[in-house]
């Protein structure tokens, strides 16, 4: 991150932090469900290395930046407290995780503008492993 964005986008940042734990939890969940129920190696394998990919250098400059109890839609909606089996929550997931990649991809142009590529690739590649385990025979 370049000290122009840490000095002058504290919003921003906050934003990145969000969504950088939203990424990554919605890619674990995927990947847990993938390594631990269907025993798939090579989509618990890309998630893994999409997951890495998610890493930015300075994380903890972030944790500054974080507020959890300013947050004003931190309760869960009903929706997001029902699934149905573990394909909804894969889905749900799997939506979670691409959201986050687009809102990071444009957040970084400001940011950190080299690593905004990263989240682009992840959010694709997210795309395509979504068709391969919603769809199998997709």
């Amino acid at each position: 991150m370049t000290n122009r964005s840490l000095q002058t986008e504290p919003k921003l940042l906050r934003l990145c932090d969000a969504n950088l734990n939203r990424l990554r939890e919605g890619i674990r969940v995927i990947e847990d469900i993938n390594r631990y129920l269907y025993d798939d190696k090579q989509i618990s394998s890309k998630l893994k290395s999409l997951r890495h990919l998610a890493r930015i250098e300075n994380y903890t400059d972030l944790l500054t930046f974080r507020d959890i109890q300013n947050d004003v839609l931190k309760e869960s909606t009903p929706q997001e407290l029902e699934r149905e089996d573990i394909k909804s929550i894969l889905l749900a997931n799997y939506k979670r995780a691409q959201e986050a990649a687009r809102v990071l991809e444009e957040c970084f142009k400001i940011v950190e503008p080299k690593k905004s590529d990263d989240f682009k690739t992840i959010r694709y590649e997210l795309y395509a492993l979504e068709q391969k385990n919603i769809v199998p025979d997709a």
